[in-house]
């Protein structure tokens, strides 16, 4: 009798043994890839800033006035041919 519960006893040591063994293997797998999505997580951080620096870069208001410039040919128009249209009671064409 004490044979057998020695060996029931046994066994569930080598049982208990290979779950807490398991639960590890399993924790430091978690660990690893949660590294692994952290490091990712940094590197499009890094790349957002990046990204946000370069629009900035391309909607300066000076670079936009030099492509019109330039590219389309487009100039600002002289005083005597701006019209100012006042919205109000006059404005409704009948």
């Amino acid at each position: 009798m004490s044979g057998r519960l020695n060996l029931l006893l046994l066994f569930s040591l080598i049982v208990c043994a290979l779950s807490v063994i398991t639960a590890q293997n399993k924790e430091r797998l978690a660990f690893i890839s949660l590294q692994h999505e952290q490091a990712m997580a940094r590197k499009m951080d890094v790349k957002w800033g990046q990204l946000e620096l370069e629009e900035s870069t391309w909607a300066m208001h000076s670079r936009i006035q030099q492509i019109a410039t330039v590219a389309l040919h487009m100039k600002l128009p002289e005083s005597k041919d701006v019209e100012i249209v006042l919205a109000g009671k006059g404005s409704k064409q009948e």
